[in-house]
């Protein structure tokens, strides 16, 4: 693991894996930067680029800093970019792919950005129910930690029954029940952002936006929504998927991504 100091202090980590252009990894809630391995993701994006999955802050090898901002994620997004020192791609899902929304808009030399579903609150839509996010602070006061972890993916992500059990099996979850804490908290923060549409008018980067058309529809408007603000982006639907492709189409979401990136401007 290597580590960046983020703009508060705070030690972010990441692993380097693999030869070639620069490969940013922003994994979403309920996740560390293990969940790429997954369906051989990192593996196979090694093979074309040096590829850097990170660890969001307290999650993983990163550490925390005392009071929690969520703009203090995308600072730490920003600066494992930022210290790799030349033209980056970054890729980021669910709130990861916030996380790198807001970043591209605090780096110098971005490359493109691939976006899977940032759950960004548009029209009437709420990220998650008073009542789901009462439940998750309830079973952490109990100790019931897995059972905040798999509330969180199935109400708050509404990931499928399958997706759920992909991540049951990756060896990361035991740490993630241990860090489940995060996840209130995280849910809340993304539940009061406000996207301002006019900040992301002059942002160029080429940018590919992923979603599932089984995926709930807040996030399939949110994306929309981020697709008719940015000047140059398109999207790509995974048709018979939902919120993880990754896991569940992987060859094609490998294919779709990578055609992105190498493909010139």
């Amino acid at each position: 693991m290597g580590t960046v100091t983020s703009t508060d202090g705070t030690e972010i980590a990441f692993e380097r894996t693999g030869s070639g252009p620069p490969l940013v990894l922003v994994h979403g809630g309920a996740c560390d930067h293990r969940f790429w391995d997954l369906s051989n993701i990192r593996s196979t994006f090694a093979e074309q680029y040096t590829v850097y999955p990170m660890d969001c802050r307290v999650v993983g090898k990163s550490d925390d800093a005392a009071e929690y901002e969520l703009e203090r994620e995308f600072e730490d997004v920003a600066a494992v970019v930022d210290h790799l020192d030349e033209s980056v791609t970054l890729l980021g899902h669910s709130s990861g792919a916030l996380l790198s929304l807001e970043a591209a808009l605090r780096i110098n030399d971005l490359h493109k950005l691939v976006l899977y579903e940032p759950p960004i609150p548009v029209g009437n839509h709420e990220l998650y129910s008073e009542e789901a996010l009462a439940e998750m602070k309830r079973l952490l006061d109990e100790g019931k930690n897995e059972q905040v972890l798999v509330l969180f993916l199935r109400e708050i992500a509404q990931s499928t029954p399958e997706e759920i059990d992909a991540q049951r099996s990756a060896p990361d979850w035991q740490d993630l029940v241990g860090a489940a804490h995060v996840w209130p908290r995280s849910v809340q923060a993304v539940g009061e952002y406000e996207f301002d549409a006019a900040r992301f008018a002059d942002l160029t980067t080429p940018t590919v936006l992923l979603t599932g058309s089984e995926g709930p529809p807040f996030l399939k408007d949110a994306t929309e929504r981020v697709n008719d603000v940015l000047p140059n982006s398109r999207i790509i639907t995974f048709d018979g998927h939902a919120h993880e492709a990754m896991l569940t189409a992987p060859d094609r979401f490998i294919e779709e991504v990578l055609v992105f990136t190498l493909e010139s401007n």
